[in-house]
C-alpha cells in the first residue's frame, strides 16, 4: 500500500517522464552513432551517426574534438574528374537545417580521426565533442562497434588516411542510442 507522499512522488515522477520527449527535442539529438577502425593497428578511424536538429533556426556542425586522436576533421567523399571516389575534409562543416536531420555515414559525410592515440576496442566508448556555429557544443558518448557494416557504403577508409570508419549510438555524458542537448 502506498503512502500520501509516496503516491505524490510517484505522480510526479510520471509526470516528468511523459514530459521528457519533448523537453528532449529542445535543440539537437544524436542517434544511431558508432565508431570504427579497420584493425587495432589502424592509425585512423571515423565515427557516424544521425543529427537531428529539432530547433526552428538553421545551424552548422563546424568542428568536433576527442582526446582519441590527434587530429578530428568533418569529412565526405566526392567524385574527381577521373570517377574516382576521394575523401576529403570539409573545412566550411555540414549544414543542419531547421526541424531536419544530417546523416553522418560511411561513404559520405563523417567525423575522421586522424592519430588515433589508443585501439578502438569493441564495446568501449569515445567521448566526441560536437561543436555548432549557432548552438554551441554537444558531448555525447559513442560506442565502437567494429563489425558494423551499413548498407550502402562505399569501402573503408583507405585512401590516402590509413584505413577504418565508424559509427555509433551516442548519448550526451551517457551511452547507447541518442544524445540531446546544444541549443536552449
Amino acid at each position: 500500500m502506498l503512502r500520501p507522499f509516496h503516491s505524490a512522488a510517484l505522480a510526479a515522477c510520471l509526470a516528468l517522464l511523459t514530459l521528457a520527449p519533448a523537453l528532449a527535442h529542445d535543440g539537437f539529438a544524436v542517434r544511431d552513432a558508432y565508431a570504427r577502425a579497420a584493425s587495432a593497428a589502424a592509425q585512423s578511424g571515423a565515427i557516424f551517426m544521425v543529427i537531428e536538429n529539432h530547433r526552428a533556426i538553421d545551424d552548422r556542425l563546424i568542428a568536433v574534438r576527442s582526446d582519441v586522436a590527434e587530429r578530428v576533421e568533418l569529412h565526405t567523399h566526392v567524385q574527381d574528374a577521373q570517377g574516382v571516389m576521394r575523401m576529403i575534409e570539409v573545412e566550411d562543416g555540414f549544414p543542419i537545417p531547421a526541424e531536419s536531420e544530417h546523416a553522418l555515414s560511411r561513404g559520405g559525410d563523417h567525423v575522421m580521426l586522424l592519430g588515433l592515440t589508443r585501439p578502438l576496442t569493441d564495446g568501449e566508448m569515445v567521448t566526441l565533442t560536437l561543436v555548432f556555429e549557432q548552438s554551441g557544443e554537444l558531448t555525447v558518448e559513442v560506442p565502437v562497434d567494429n563489425a558494423r557494416t551499413d548498407a550502402g557504403a562505399h569501402g573503408d577508409h583507405g585512401a590516402g588516411h590509413g584505413s577504418g570508419h565508424g559509427t555509433g549510438h551516442g548519448q550526451g555524458h551517457g551511452q547507447g542510442h541518442g544524445a540531446h542537448g546544444a541549443g536552449n
